[in-house]
């Protein structure tokens, strides 16, 4: 059974695409809902995915695939349609999972993209990733993403992201960042002078900017990994 919001936001999607041709935009969602941010439509989003209403596809910002409508919405000759709106790149560095030599990696746990949670440094599973994502030196693992922080990157909830271990970054790179010696999160990097910006791939969230000696580099974004 889906929440009122839930079923007005289906329904706003399914109207939209039929008349435009084209989703709405999460800033169309949020008005046409009344919320105060964008975060409660990723939310929203999540939920009818999870109950198998609708598809994302990946690495692009505006493409929903409804799968099927509720009873009360279903229409005569209704048939799932896939949208594609603005192509968004994936993240640096990541590579989609193909055929070829594989390694398996440890999964050191959630890492979160959101506010930061407590570091996790114990293997909770193994996972198989292309060797192709392994390319250059260098020890690597895996991590579960948890939160929305870095979804406009292309780095959703539930995502496994595949980390090299190293303790420097460039401008740019998406990393594991620890800080304050016991938060781990993943974010981009952006040095300014003296101080480190760990800043998040969705506007609901807001950079964070730390003295670089309360934040460690302890991987960088090397692939990704999504389960459907």
């Amino acid at each position: 059974m889906l929440t009122r919001k839930q079923l007005e936001l289906l329904d706003f999607i399914q109207k939209r695409m039929a008349h435009d041709g084209v989703p709405p935009s999460f800033d169309e969602m949020k008005e046409a809902l009344d919320l105060r941010s964008k975060s409660g439509i990723h939310r929203l989003i999540t939920a009818l995915e999870e109950r198998g209403f609708i598809r994302r596809l990946p690495h692009r910002a505006r493409a929903l695939e409804i799968v099927k409508l509720p009873e009360a919405m279903e229409k005569p000759g209704f048939t799932p349609r896939v949208i594609e709106g603005d192509r968004t790149d994936p993240p640096r560095g990541a590579m989609p999972v193909s055929e070829g030599h594989a390694m398996e990696l440890p999964v050191m746990g959630r890492i979160a993209a959101g506010v930061p949670i407590e570091a996790i440094s114990e293997v909770s599973h193994h996972v198989t990733v292309p060797g192709s994502m392994l390319a250059g030196r260098g020890q690597h693992y895996a991590l579960e993403v948890k939160g929305d922080s870095m979804i406009e990157a292309g780095i959703n909830d539930g995502d496994v992201v595949v980390i090299r271990e190293q303790t420097t970054a460039d401008n740019g790179d998406i990393v594991v960042a620890l800080v304050e010696g016991h938060e781990a999160t993943l974010k981009r990097f952006r040095r300014r002078g003296n101080m480190i910006a760990l800043e998040a791939a969705n506007p609901a969230y807001e950079t964070r900017v730390l003295p670089e000696d309360q934040v460690k580099v302890q991987g960088r974004l090397v692939g990704l990994i999504r389960s459907y």
